[in-house]
């Protein structure tokens, strides 16, 4: 049995550009076609209705009453295809403002259908002629930020031709984000659930003059590098938690241990606050915050290793430290010595303790 896979067209005040899409769909042999129309109003109903047309048999519009936003659309119609579709496998998302060609849709369908359990992203190129300037900024920069804040690197993060699994479908439907935001949401929820694949695809933008978007870039990039932000401060509420707790347990064992082994207290303090504090790190981190493809012991093991590293370090430090400013409390030494250590830990969890599988290029 062949995969069943939906195209799904959120549109919002369309022009011609829907109408072509749907035709060049319907005549190529798309199995459904799904059109969300996200509170255009009366003044757009003859294009709306002329899509419904085209699209024949098989293909239906979602209505909203009013504008809710992208994000919302994409729910409404993963939620309509769950219900309508039980042999989809999986969904293609497409716009309507003409950026995605009918051929790039169909190739998106055939990829997801050659891997249905991969998140698939139609990616463009930015080094070509003709691009807003705004749009290769703002993908490059948020390329960046969201290799650096998870570890994830794919070519084009603002791509809205994307080949969703069924089963990560489902899950999006309880994820936040109801307008443009919700895009950057799938990615980050990817991590952990299905492997991306990036497909290279035309790129596509209309001149100046009659190029078209309603995507505002100051609110809408606002909610998109708030949502990367909420990954990053997660990584950083986790490390200055456990942080506190390796802190306040270190100077207890210190005053335990200090009349004790008085040559070993410093290190066998620092042994101790950072067994306790790490085990509750490696907790967070790999349930909250990382969200690997590794199973928890693989995880742990590389966690193991890299805390004894650390730890080590820090003992070490700490101690070198203590012998050559005795005067300056242990205490502090230690939060110098673990402050630096920390930017060093992020990147070897991210790149070593939780990594994930990175993102496959089909030509």
């Amino acid at each position: 049995m062949n995969p069943f896979i939906p195209i799904i067209i959120p549109t919002f005040q369309p022009d011609a550009h829907l109408l072509e899409l749907v035709a060049a769909l319907a005549e190529g042999g798309a199995d459904a076609i799904v059109i969300v129309d996200d509170g255009s109003g009366d003044d757009f109903s003859e294009v709306i209705n002329s899509a419904r047309e085209l699209a024949g048999d098989r293909g239906c519009v979602l209505t909203h009453k009013k504008n809710m936003g992208k994000g919302a659309s994409l729910k409404t119609a993963f939620a309509y295809i769950l219900e309508n579709y039980p042999q989809a496998t999986g969904v293609v998302t497409a716009d309507s403002d003409g950026q995605h060609s009918p051929a790039c849709v169909l190739k998106i369908a055939r990829c997801l259908s050659a891997n249905p359990q991969s998140f698939v992203l139609g990616v463009r190129t930015f080094d070509s002629r003709g691009i807003p300037l705004k749009s290769k900024f703002g993908n490059t920069l948020t390329i960046k930020v969201l290799r650096y804040v998870t570890g994830i690197r794919i070519q084009d993060t603002q791509t809205g031709l994307r080949g969703i699994p069924r089963d990560f479908m489902q899950y999006l439907l309880a994820v936040r984000g109801e307008r443009f935001e919700f895009e950057m949401q799938m990615l980050l929820e990817s991590v952990g659930r299905c492997p991306i694949l990036e497909v290279p695809i035309e790129t596509i933008y209309e001149p100046k003059e009659s190029y078209q978007t309603h995507f505002n870039p100051v609110a809408d990039s606002i909610k998109i590098y708030r949502i990367l932000g909420k990954k990053f401060f997660r990584f950083i509420f986790a490390s200055m938690f456990c942080f506190a707790i390796d802190l306040t347990l270190f100077t207890l064992f210190c005053r335990f241990f200090d009349t004790r082994v008085p040559g070993y207290y410093v290190a066998l303090s620092t042994l101790a606050a950072r067994f306790v504090s790490a085990s509750i790190n490696y907790t967070i981190n790999y349930k909250m915050v990382f969200k690997p493809d590794a199973k928890a012991g693989i995880a742990g093991l590389r966690f193991l290793l890299t805390s004894v590293a650390q730890m080590s370090l820090s003992a070490g430090f700490t101690t070198l430290g203590v012998i050559a400013f005795h005067h300056v409390p242990e205490t502090i030494i230690k939060a110098i010595v673990d402050m630096v250590l920390f930017f060093v830990n992020y990147k070897v969890q991210q790149k070593f303790v939780f990594r994930t599988t990175p993102p496959k290029t089909q030509k």
